[in-house]
């Protein structure tokens, strides 16, 4: 019976055992990508790959399928700067022109080891300097397509753990469709050598997803740190450092006409914010009169959002709602928002203001009437003077812990 019970064991062992594919890079600058594909399709049920050393890759990476499967990235994967290349051959997804170097999706997928993700940015940057091209938002222009170094989409079940992410052209981490993701401990820098700026260089972009958690990490950008794009649910943002960025956002939402767009039940907590344009952002383009616009005219609503525990150092606008994002003041006046936004509760936002807007520490302005609107333990102040706090169509004005002002136009 012993000896039933050690085969028995040794049995369950083996089944349990991984498959574990280690990628040998070629060197000489050649492209390591078809060797990591085919690393990730031998071992993409109940498998490790193992990437732990220089990778230059210049091939999509598509890897499907994924089902309980370990991805140990302790060295460098650097995707090529060859923009003709990249922007046709990169994965186009549906949302506002973004595309990806990287398509992570399957079920139970576990990123981790220490490793880096190099996308080869000033060249992009520069050259999006110069020509400005980047498509029509909601179109599918791929004259100059900026990939995302890491999407995790059609996914569930997913952690990403001890990254760093340098240089990305667009977007840093794109959520896309997936459900039940986790990173922590991410370090991004979006940073440009020269005195060319980087361009929409967004830590995460959340899309179509629901129950997504970030945590500890830092993020140094110039665009937002965080952002919940349309129907994103059930998230949180904890103990973050976000540093040049446009702060922490929901939205932009309601840009394309007729389209419901829904960021619910957000939890933001625990973040230290410096040299920031914003602090707690929500943006929402106004209406429009086109039924095909794609500047505004969605419908929805942003419900149950609640900032907690902010810290700010000049930081432009700490605190913010714009419900004509992006919206020409006229037509918003004559079309206000169709995207409704209530529940949204601000506590403990502490710190100062950059100055650059003056006196104002907080700028909430609603096209139509925005509801349960709350704020606790707020304590901001101005290098110009006593803070100002501008208000428009704050329905909940008596709850919240500072005296409104009228926007001066």
């Amino acid at each position: 019976m012993r000896t039933i019970a050690l085969l028995l064991t040794s049995l369950a062992a083996a089944a349990s055992a991984r498959l574990s594919c280690k990628v040998k890079p070629l060197g000489g600058g050649q492209d390591d990508g078809p060797n990591i594909l085919a690393a990730f399709k031998r071992c993409a049920k109940k498998g490790r790959v193992t990437l732990d050393q220089y990778y230059v890759v210049d091939t999509l990476l598509m890897t499907t399928g994924l089902d309980d499967v370990e991805i140990e990235l302790s060295g460098v994967v650097q995707y090529t700067p060859d923009i003709a290349k990249w922007s046709p051959q990169s994965y186009y997804l549906t949302y506002q022109n973004a595309t990806t170097y990287w398509f992570l999706s399957g079920n139970n997928i576990h990123l981790y080891g220490g490793g880096t993700l190099d996308a080869n940015g000033q060249i992009w940057w520069e050259t999006y300097k110069n020509n400005q091209n980047s498509g029509t938002a909601g179109g599918s222009s791929r004259t100059f397509a900026r990939p995302v170094p890491l999407t995790v989409g059609n996914a569930t079940n997913v952690v990403i753990e001890d990254l760093t992410q340098i240089g990305s052209p667009f977007w840093n981490n794109f959520v896309y469709q997936s459900t039940n993701v986790t990173y922590r401990n991410i370090n991004i820098s979006s940073v440009s050598y020269s005195d060319t700026p980087t361009s929409n260089s967004d830590g995460w972009d959340i899309y179509r997803s629901s129950y997504v958690t970030i945590t500890n990490s830092t993020v140094n950008n110039d665009d937002d740190c965080v952002s919940f794009k349309p129907n994103s649910t059930n998230i949180l943002v904890s103990h973050m450092n976000c540093n040049g960025s446009h702060g922490i956002s929901v939205g932009s939402l309601g840009q394309y006409a007729g389209t419901p767009d829904i960021v619910a039940n957000v939890s933001v907590h625990d973040i230290i914010m410096k040299n920031t344009e914003y602090g707690a952002r929500i943006k929402v383009f106004g209406g429009n009169p086109s039924p095909d616009s794609t500047a505004g005219g969605g419908t929805g609503y942003v419900k149950n959002i609640t900032f907690a525990n902010i810290n700010v150092e000049k930081t432009d606008t700490p605190i913010f709602i714009d419900q004509c994002y992006s919206t020409d003041a006229d037509i918003c006046a004559q079309y206000p928002s169709k995207l409704t936004i209530s529940d949204v509760h601000y506590i403990n936002i502490t710190g100062s203001s950059s100055g650059a807007e003056g006196s104002v520490v907080v700028d909430m302005q609603c096209s139509t009437n925005c509801t349960d609107i709350t704020a606790t333990g707020t304590s901001l102040s101005s290098p110009n003077g006593t803070a100002t706090y501008v208000c428009k169509n704050i329905v909940s004005s008596s709850q919240l812990d500072f005296n409104c002002t009228a926007p001066s136009s």
